[in-house]
């Protein structure tokens, strides 16, 4: 009897030990999946915007990135610095961001729809020197705003920051979304909960 009460006991005590190791194993794996939704993990290689060549001239016509964009979105025929025609000083641009007009050159910002900062974190990290110099200076994720609106950007993603003009967050919301999907970079929590969000902005 002695020897039966002494096993029931053993089983008992391992029984114990078992459940508290499943539900160690469960908190564990709970926290391994918050971390996985939300990809906090800091890439092992530090953000350098010097690694994400732009403005490039990529057709050789010495107008570079930036000021093949001012030519294609002025709602007037640009004024260039000299005859050479590589530098645009006047035109008339919308900024989308604030709703105001623009007439000087310098006083406009070529955004990152999504920054090149937030890329290098959510996904870009290891990318090659191509790959950075792509999604750089590429049209779709670029956009002529006021300067000061792109400075009170920074890189912040959509649950950071929206811009001011709030009958842009629709179309902002879209273009963040459609470039992000385009180079399969991941999204947060948070950031998907917002561009959730602003879909619906988009039915109101």
């Amino acid at each position: 009897m002695r020897k039966i009460g002494c096993v029931f006991l053993l089983i008992s005590i391992m029984t114990t030990l078992l459940s508290c190791a499943i539900e160690k194993r469960s908190q564990t794996f709970e926290q391994e999946e918050a971390t996985n939704n939300t990809k906090t993990t800091i890439p092992a290689k530090p953000y350098n915007r010097k690694d994400w060549p732009h403005w490039i001239d990529a057709d050789g016509d010495c107008q570079d990135t930036r000021q093949e964009l001012l030519i294609a979105t002025s709602k007037i025929q640009v004024q260039f610095k000299d005859l050479k025609h590589c530098t645009v000083i006047y035109g008339e641009w919308y900024g989308v961001y604030t709703g105001k007009t623009f007439i000087k050159a310098s006083d406009i910002d070529i955004d990152h729809i999504v920054p090149l900062a937030h890329a290098h974190r959510h996904g870009a990290a290891y990318w090659t020197k191509e790959q950075r110099k792509t999604f750089a200076n590429d049209f779709e994720n670029l956009v002529a705003v006021s300067d000061s609106a792109n400075r009170s950007k920074s890189d912040k993603a959509p649950h950071e920051w929206l811009p001011p003009l709030k009958s842009y967050w629709c179309e902002y919301g879209k273009r963040w979304k459609r470039i992000k999907d385009k180079y399969r970079l991941w999204y947060s929590q948070q950031e998907s909960f917002k561009l959730n969000q602003l879909a619906r902005t988009c039915l109101e």
